[in-house]
């Protein structure tokens, strides 16, 4: 192979090379089993690829003021990545809080910090995490989040699947416009209908 082969940088046999017919190279597009070598279920079954891209750009990501101190940014919810997963940014002004501890049923939740000092409940304790850190959830998985610092901190929350998770945050910000104190009762009804079960 010569490095100005194009096809020798990638590990490709050349077509106008040929090779003695007993030896057979598979490559991996001839690979049908490469798709669920791994465990993964074929979401794609078509022959070719195909254009499925999609691009949303910086400034048309709407600010959500959720509550006084903290803002949502919905970066790719489920609706734009087909329900494969939401991808949100949340802002927090210092000592903002954040949210108690609870579980979900459908879904798991990963956190990754990019500034300040964000506080994430395991299950057990509260860990401090700072930028670069990242602190999975799998379903079913208590945790909770807050900002206690004298600093803002922001974070990026994958949900995966993508479920509807805006309309829960959009919720929390109408609430906390109108003013409205609601009931523990009526808590647990916001809760039960957006698959967020407080724990104890």
């Amino acid at each position: 192979m010569t490095g100005d082969d194009p096809a020798s940088a990638v590990g490709c046999t050349p077509a106008r090379r040929t090779q003695p017919a007993s030896v057979v190279r598979r490559t991996s597009h001839d690979r049908s089993d490469d798709a669920v070598s791994y465990g993964g279920t074929v979401l794609w079954n078509g022959e070719q690829g195909r254009q499925a891209a999609r691009m949303r750009r910086g400034e048309e990501v709407e600010a959500l003021q959720v509550g006084p101190a903290s803002t949502a940014r919905f970066i790719a919810p489920g609706s734009l990545t087909d329900g494969h997963f939401g991808l949100f940014r949340w802002d927090m002004a210092p000592g903002a809080g954040g949210a108690s501890a609870h579980f979900h049923r459908t879904f798991s939740e990963s956190f990754f910090v990019l500034d300040g000092t964000v506080e994430i409940y395991d299950g057990a304790t509260w860990q401090a995490t700072a930028a670069g850190d990242l602190v999975h959830v799998a379903p079913g998985g208590i945790h909770g989040f807050r900002n206690a610092s004298d600093d803002p901190a922001a974070m990026l929350i994958l949900f995966v699947p993508g479920p509807p998770r805006e309309r829960y945050f959009e919720e929390l910000a109408e609430i906390n416009r109108s003013g409205r104190r609601l009931t523990d009762e009526q808590w647990l009804d916001v809760w039960a209908r957006h698959d967020q079960y407080p724990s104890e």
